[in-house]
Order: C-alpha cells, then structure tokens, then sequence
C-alpha cells in the first residue's frame, strides 16, 4: 500500500514538473534544431469528442525524443488544441507550448498533418456540445461516431517535414487574427497529455539519437500507452537524420568566443630541423581542428633575404637611382684639353751621412819560404 502510494506521489509530482513546464511562455532553449517530423499514420478515434493532438520533439538532458501523437478530451467543451512549436530566435531554438482555446491559433506555420496544415485547424469543429469530425483528414469509424463530414483540405507539405520555424524551416509568420488570438486566454496541458509526455521521456527508444528520427511508437490511441493495440509506428523518417556536433546541455546565453592561441617560443637547445627532401612526397592529411584552438591559415612564409656578396655595395629598393650626366650635342665643339706647365721639382738637400772609418790594414800571409833539396844545396 505504501509503495504504490509513494509510487503515485512520484507520478503526481512528475506530471506537475512537466506541466509547469510546458504552461510557461518561453522556458527551454537549446542550441541546435530538432529533427524532422516522421511519416506516420493516425490510429483510429476511440471515441466521441476526443480531439487529435499530433506528436512533436520534445527536449530533455538526454537530447530530443518523440512524444507520441495522441487522441485526448478537451478541458471544456468548445475548445480547440493548438500545437506547440520550435522557433530559432537570437541564435537558440526555442520552444513555445501548446495550449488550449477556443479557436486555434499560431504554431509556427509547422505541418503536423491531420487537419493541421500550418494555419488552423480543418480536421472538425463544435456544435451542441459535439465535436463533429471531418473524414478527410480524420481516422473516425462513422459506424461508432455519427458525428462526422467530409471536406476536402488542400495540404502544402514540405518535402523535408520540417519541425520548427526559422532558417532551414518554415518562414510562417502571424496574423494579426493569430497575434489577438495569443493574447486570449488559454488552458494549459492537460494533467493525460503531461502523462504522456512525461512517459515518452523515459523511454529510450524514443531517443532521436537512438531511433534516428524513426521512432518506433509514433501515435498511439490513448495517451501513455506505448504497447498492444492502437500504437502505430513511424513508417520512414521526415529526412535523413544528422547527429548535431554539440550535444552539450541547452544554454540561455551564447558560448564564448575561444582565445586566440598564444604562439609558442623554440627551446635554446632544440635541434635543428631536417632540410627539406626535393623528392616528391605525398602531402600530410590536413589535420582536424580541436574545439577551442584557433586555425591558422597556412599562408605561404616569405623568402629569407639575400646576403650581400663581399665588396659589393647594396643599394636599397626605394633609394634614388644615381642620375647619368646629360648627351652632349653633336655640334657642340670639343675644347682643347689644357696644356700641361712642367712644375719644377724641389731639390732635395742632401742628407749628411756620417763617416766611416777607415778599415784596418790586412796582414798578408806570406807564402812560407820554401827550404832547397839537399840535391839543389850540394850539386853533383
């Protein structure tokens, strides 16, 4: 008894968050757009005066998901759902709830199908407290539901299904009817379709990132109730869907700018790099840039300059150039060139060099005298 009691105080105050929610004018805001609306079908009405609520992309920290389109009764007799829509407004994409009225009135110019093409509302109307409903754009059983008609409802449906109003969507603006319309009062959500809601949100295959814009539970017949009969699948996606890049939570303010990355200074001891091979190599792949890091052009570096050649003088590029002295004229007479007057050279004194003396006298060496031959002293 006591869990099942806690478990509705849970469900109480889930639906009660979701509500309040969705009954505030402008609340969630997320940085990138919703998929595209599925192709599906419309389960059959269960019954009389329920109204045909259609299903949209909800948001949650978990990224979009599909909340089932669903049949519910009106608050009151005589008023009429209007969708809610996503609009991309000062760079987020903002989420207006739908609401109850007594007419329908702007949803963003999104075609939800069944009676919604854009603009109003065409699958049925109030009379006597009845709801009658249009056959054309409507699933109802006229064996069980007497109160019905048919009439032809031109549909314009974009070939993308797109899911919210701005660029890459619809262009639709309001009517100054639209515009008095919203200033009316309204009914919020009512506490089945939070239920609704709120159920979609905890199911995981209902995750835009998981079916990829195919949910499996794209309608159902009674709100809440994703298995058995009267829940009808989405047959294909609007259009291909794209994972958005940044999955980072919604934000009511723009992300700052990334700094400028500060340029880095070589170590004294580095080694120099490698020169260059002047054979063909095949190109590095272009690196990715890393969020955060500013890309740098690859601008071509300027050549070095030249050194100038030993004793050659450099002149600079914006220096005047030396000017040539004027041709002279043909007819002009050459003068004679100027005599040369020999100048007398000064004689120079002559300089005093001092004496020198007198070498001293050399002592011959005489021959030594030579002593006769015994033979020669005493002749024979």
């Amino acid at each position: 008894m006591r869990i099942n009691l806690f478990r509705s105080l849970l469900l109480a105050l889930a639906i009660f968050a979701v509500s309040a929610a969705s009954s505030a004018q402008v609340l969630i805001s997320v940085n990138f757009g919703p998929p595209a609306l599925p192709v599906y079908e419309q389960p059959p009405c269960p019954g009389e005066d329920y109204i045909w609520t259609p299903g949209y992309w909800a948001w949650s920290p978990a990224g979009y998901y599909w909340v089932p389109g669903t049949w519910v009764l009106a608050p009151d007799p005589g008023l009429l759902w209007t969708p809610g829509y996503w609009a991309f407004e000062n760079s987020l994409y903002y989420w207006h709830p739908g609401y109850w009225g007594p007419t329908v009135g702007y949803y963003g110019g999104i075609d939800y199908g069944f009676g919604y093409p854009g603009t109003g509302y065409y699958g049925g109307y109030w009379r006597d407290r009845h709801f009658f409903y249009n056959q054309a754009v409507s699933n109802v059983n006229a064996g069980r539901i007497h109160y019905v008609y048919r009439t032809a409802v031109p549909e314009v449906r974009a070939a993308t299904r797109v899911s919210f109003n701005g660029p890459g969507g619809t262009n639709a603006r309001p009517t100054p009817q639209q515009e008095a319309t919203a200033r009316e009062r309204h009914v919020a959500a009512t506490s089945v379709q939070m239920q609704n809601e709120w159920a979609a949100s905890t199911n995981r295959q209902l995750l835009a990132k998981v079916n990829e814009g195919r949910p499996p539970v794209a309608a159902t017949a009674k709100p809440a109730t994703f298995s058995g009969g009267g829940v009808v699948g989405a047959s294909r996606a609007g259009a291909l869907y794209r994972p958005p890049e940044n999955r980072a939570a919604p934000e009511n303010r723009v992300a700052p700018q990334p700094r400028a990355a500060a340029p880095r200074t070589p170590a004294r001891n580095q080694p120099a790099a490698p020169a260059p091979s002047t054979s063909r190599a095949t190109p590095p792949p272009a690196r990715t840039p890393q969020p955060g890091r500013e890309v740098r052009p690859n601008n071509p570096r300027p050549a070095p300059e030249r050194a100038p050649e030993f004793g050659k003088q450099v002149r600079p590029e914006n220096a005047p150039r030396p000017q040539s002295p004027p041709p002279r004229a043909a007819n002009r007479p050459v003068p004679p060139p100027a005599e040369r007057v020999p100048q007398a050279r000064p004689e120079r004194a002559p300089e005093a060099r001092p004496e020198r003396a007198a070498p001293a006298p050399k002592h011959e060496a005489r021959p030594p005298e030579r002593k006769p031959a015994p033979e020669e002293e005493h002749p024979r």
